[in-house]
């Protein structure tokens, strides 16, 4: 893949995340109103999170970070890369099909291991209810990743991309719905998930036959490249899903407070779009790039993608992550503080907005870094970092939270991202040049940190003399808007002048 071919497909897949992203902040500011904080919100997000969290552990983390690079290796070296994936569609969906059924059948066990704080009070119950209805969207979203990871590693970005935005619409109309009919929000949003999961997994099929990737189901056989498959899976399935680990010990820390889980959520939620949009988007792209470079001994170009790629989630993350610490209450009470989410959910979800902003950068280099492992079928390595980090965050979690409350949780995540970083940064040294960001790479780095720290000072500054407008109903948002333009043009304009970036070099690959 030509620089300028990762650079489009990062723009693709940003795009389209960004729209989701957008899409998700709707359904989560409707949320926040039509339910807010308590104990309807808290049972929501904890069902909700279960199968997303053996998604992003189970699906996109472990398998396809085996899957991926085996695809594309056979797709590069003309093997029978279609038959393979076949045999690895029918294979995952026979696991899943089990684990589907485990998991509605010891619903209490999951809900009381994640969110123990719950047991003896209304959530517990709802939890459970709400998690047997959301959890068979863990078998359509995962066989959704699969065929994402067919068409990314072919070099087609948009569907798979585009997947996601289907999943907010359907739960923003049903919570329209049920809010029009005088109905039951909660009960709508949680019946909308497994329907969103079918209609995300129609959308693939329908575009890996499109692009002529069509694969078929077969009878689930143990195979040596299925063996393979799996052996590189199991220790990914823990460095891939290190984030959604974490974030379950945190929710078992918040679970002891009320409210504390949704206000981590909604945190979570903010701080999640500069990570999706850039950090995600980077690694989906460069993953399949790298184990087709590495495949055709092109080692310089591979580093040169791994700089290139580094260098665009930097230039984008890190001014994000300033914002979010210096700027959280305004983010948060604009955008979440209406109807029954007020003015004290705001100042709690704006702590927890910094705090998570601080580690920003380190949650876009893990997305950046693994898939230098992933791509030479490494997983092993990965998954050691993710145990040291785990035990981090479990003790920094748990530890600190008699003396500093639920917000433990959150300063756990990121202290736990930034020692991952460090052990991926160690790790990868063993690869020689080509897992090394070159000089280019580290020009710019400095630079990169200084403009956005100057972008940080406009926006104190501007904070201060919008304040009052910021709190004036329909006027803040204007005046959000008018903040955050403030900061993109003095970071633009720092950039430019300090060399962290050139407008007409962006420009010019904005163009190609």
């Amino acid at each position: 893949m030509k620089p300028v071919r990762l650079l489009s497909g990062i723009l693709t897949v940003s795009g389209w995340t960004l729209l989701s992203r957008v899409l998700g902040f709707g359904r989560d500011v409707m949320l926040a109103s039509l339910v807010g904080p308590g104990v309807l919100m808290d049972a929501f997000v904890a069902a909700f999170r279960l199968p997303n969290m053996f998604r992003r552990f189970f699906a996109e983390g472990a398998f396809n970070a085996a899957f991926v690079p085996m695809f594309a290796k056979r797709l590069e070296g003309g093997d029978d890369a279609l038959g393979f994936a076949s045999r690895a569609l029918s294979g995952l969906g026979f696991v899943l099909l089990i684990l589907t059924g485990l998991g509605m059948v010891f619903m209490p066990a999951l809900v009381w291991l994640t969110a123990e704080g719950f047991a003896g009070d209304a959530r517990f119950g709802l939890t459970v209810d709400y998690g047997r209805i959301a959890f068979p969207y863990i078998f359509f979203i995962s066989l959704v990743a699969l065929f994402s990871g067919v068409l990314n590693a072919a070099g087609r970005f948009a569907a798979a991309a585009a997947a996601p935005v289907l999943l907010n619409m359907i739960m923003m109309a049903a919570m329209a719905f049920a809010a029009y009919r005088g109905g039951a929000v909660v009960e709508a949003l949680v019946w909308s998930v497994p329907l969103a999961g079918v209609a995300q997994l129609l959308l693939l099929w329908l575009a890996v036959r499109r692009a002529g990737l069509g694969l078929h189901l077969v009878r689930p056989r143990w195979t040596p490249e299925m063996a393979q498959l799996v052996r590189i899976a199991l220790p990914a399935a823990l460095a891939g899903g290190v984030v959604q680990i974490n974030l379950v010990v945190g929710q078992l820390v918040a679970s002891q407070y009320d409210k504390a889980v949704s206000w981590l959520y909604s945190a979570d939620r903010l701080y999640q779009l500069p990570l999706g949009v850039v950090g995600i988007a980077v690694g989906i792209v460069l993953l399949p790039d790298l184990a087709r470079r590495l495949k055709a001994g092109d080692d310089s170009g591979a580093r040169m993608a791994l700089s290139r790629g580094g260098e665009v989630a930097l230039a984008l993350t890190v001014p994000c992550a300033v914002a979010l610490v210096v700027i959280p209450l305004p983010l948060v009470a604009v955008l979440f503080e209406r109807g029954a989410f007020g003015a004290d959910d705001s100042a709690a979800t704006a702590l927890a907005v910094a705090v998570y902003g601080l580690g920003l950068p380190a949650f876009v280099l893990q997305k950046i870094m693994q898939p230098v492992f992933f791509a030479r079928e490494d997983t092993r390595s990965p998954f050691r970092y993710a145990v040291v980090a785990m035990v981090v965050n479990a003790v920094l979690a748990f530890g600190l939270a008699a003396v500093l409350g639920w917000i433990a949780a959150a300063l756990a995540t990121t202290v736990a991202a930034w020692v991952m970083v460090w052990q991926l940064a160690r790790g990868a040294r063993g690869f020689g040049e080509v897992a090394r960001f070159d000089a280019q790479f580290h020009r710019r780095l400095w630079r990169i940190v200084l403009a956005s720290a100057l972008m940080g000072a406009v926006l104190w500054g501007g904070g201060v003399l919008l304040g009052p407008v910021l709190a004036m109903g329909g006027w803040r948002w204007l005046a959000l808007v008018a903040l955050l333009g403030l900061g993109a043009v003095s970071y633009g304009l720092a950039g430019q002048a300090l060399g962290a970036f050139r407008v007409q070099e962006m420009r010019a690959r904005f163009r190609r």
